[in-house]
């Protein structure tokens, strides 16, 4: 391992860049890495929970496909979690790859992990924005919602699964190429927009179960439509998530810019940080198993 001052040399000989800024910040990056020991209770933890949870997602859909020959009549989200547990593999592979290269050396494995772990962040954010963009359109729109259960709906959520994993793909492949700096303004571009269409698909969600049906006064409604209640639970499961996971990241980029902290304080802080994209890689796989009956500590059922 190189210490502190060889690998400050090692970034100034290969960026020629003097400034001390950008000197403390690469410093920063590497000693708070992702193969840093103080990250391993984190990636132990998540390992565990996504493994448990994406197998458990596969396990359950591949008994459906059984009983069902097809997988045409799974709805849009269920797919889009799939896509997502396939997501989550690839990033405990990528760490497997992480972790193998850093204590054999290899650094071809430990490139390659950290490239296929990156995808995981980016196509996250997008299948949580479809999941709460098709929910949005099963209450607030059913009319445009069923128009897209035949075989144009399905064409149209396979083309978006199709950019979602090539700009997952493109996204991965850009940051790779651009400086620390830079790759924290392209996440926050994807999360800011991102974050505003979730909260605005939970919102109207919400002003459709409040508002008064056909013929009721005063706003009082005996019964809620379960379906659009559903709905609104899982918008508002993930749109907590993923302000979570906003929350934390702004936290942590400002932390790693502050001069108010040394080092080894933004480390810890980050370390800290990390723990709030939890929620935000669980919430989708969870959902769907509590849809198909695998979680009974949840407030409401499937049925």
């Amino acid at each position: 391992m190189h210490n502190e001052r060889s690998v400050q040399l090692l970034y100034l000989q290969h960026t020629g860049d003097m400034s001390l800024n950008s000197t403390s910040s690469y410093l920063l990056d590497y000693f708070c890495s992702y193969n840093s020991p103080k990250f391993i209770p984190f990636y132990t933890v998540r390992i565990i929970l996504l493994l448990t949870v994406s197998v458990l997602v596969f396990y359950v859909g591949h008994q459906r496909w059984r009983r069902q020959h097809t997988f045409k009549t799974a709805s849009h989200s269920d797919i889009f979690t799939y896509h997502v547990a396939a997501m989550e593999l690839i990033w405990v592979l990528g760490c497997f790859l992480i972790y193998y290269g850093t204590y054999t050396n290899h650094l071809v494995s430990e490139t390659v992990g950290s490239h296929a772990s990156r995808i995981t962040y980016y196509g996250e954010i997008f299948f949580h924005l479809l999941t709460c963009v098709e929910r949005y359109l099963a209450v607030v729109h059913p009319i445009t919602y069923m128009s897209l259960r035949n075989a144009r709906g399905v064409r149209i959520r396979n083309i978006c699964i199709g950019c979602v994993w090539v700009l997952s793909l493109g996204m991965t492949c850009v940051k790779v190429l651009l400086p620390p700096n830079y790759k924290t303004v392209i996440l926050f571009c994807i999360l800011a927009p991102s974050i505003i269409i979730i909260s605005f698909c939970s919102l109207s969600v919400l002003c459709v179960l409040i508002r008064p049906g056909p013929g009721e006064a005063g706003g009082k409604r005996e019964m809620v439509d379960q379906s659009k209640l559903r709905a609104f639970y899982t918008i508002t499961a993930i749109t907590c998530a993923v302000w979570l996971w906003v929350v934390g990241f702004l936290v942590s980029s400002v932390l790693k810019e502050s001069l108010l902290l040394s080092s080894t304080g933004k480390c810890s802080m980050l370390v800290y940080m990390v723990w709030f994209n939890l929620p935000s890689c669980l919430v989708l796989p969870l959902l769907y198993l509590h849809r198909a009956g695998k979680l009974s500590c949840c407030c409401y059922t499937n049925k």
